[in-house]
């Protein structure tokens, strides 16, 4: 079995990174070898191996094939801000041929290569165009991830909309709760599974140092593979 999916968030710290380890935890439990890839990043450190973003660590610390950091996220920026602002500042090119060419090895080397987007669907990355147009040339299905919180259904039916309209497919979508107080969360979750037009095939309730721990169980891998 050789799978790709992209996933995107609703919006910014809604939880990608999350719910991609427990993808990457799932698919290990089933068997499959495993690559995270995360060609952009924003707001890395400055370490002495380079620079480092924690997101990109966590998925090349998850996935089954061991690879070099540079090959998990071949563009990291500096400046914490939107790539297409980051990226000059930084004075960094961003390719998406390069990234194609860097999936395309992935995809040859792990039965699933999940590739973690950056912000929302629409994040710019320079030149007026959208990682999200990437995506699209890629013909990558979505899995979505939906921070539960005040406003996340206008954000969740939005970008489920916009992916279709850009003609990818939603093939399953999880619910993190980021906000532990959100009163009427049952209510959004019922809204969700009605609107959002794609199965859920997670739910991450809210939980301390979660990226630290095994969430695998929470995640349902059976409407997409």
């Amino acid at each position: 079995m050789k799978k790709t999916f992209f996933v995107a968030g609703t919006d910014t710290d809604v939880g990608k990174t999350v719910v991609s380890r427990g993808l990457l935890q799932a698919l290990q439990a089933k068997g499959f070898s495993t690559i995270g890839f995360k060609p952009i990043a924003a707001g890395c450190e400055s370490t002495e191996q380079g620079l480092r973003n924690s997101d990109a660590l966590y998925l090349q610390a998850a996935a089954t094939v061991d690879l070099p950091y540079e090959e998990v996220n071949p563009v990291a920026l500096l400046t914490p801000a939107s790539p297409h602002i980051a990226a000059p500042i930084d004075n960094t090119d961003i390719d998406t041929e390069f990234f194609s060419q860097k999936l395309h090895q992935h995809q040859e080397n792990a039965d699933v290569v999940l590739v973690e987007g950056a912000g929302g669907w629409r994040v710019p990355i320079g030149a007026g165009c959208y990682l999200s147009q990437w995506a699209v040339t890629e013909k990558l299905p979505v899995i979505l991830v939906v921070g539960v919180k005040l406003g996340c259904l206008n954000h969740a039916v939005l970008t489920a909309e916009a992916i279709r309209n850009d003609g990818l497919e939603v093939v399953g979508w999880v619910a993190n709760r980021v906000n532990p107080c959100e009163e009427y969360y049952q209510e959004i979750i019922a809204f969700l599974q009605d609107h959002i037009g794609a199965p859920k095939i997670g739910e991450i309730p809210y939980m301390r140092s979660v990226k630290k721990k095994d969430i695998s169980e929470y995640i349902n891998l059976d409407a997409i593979l």
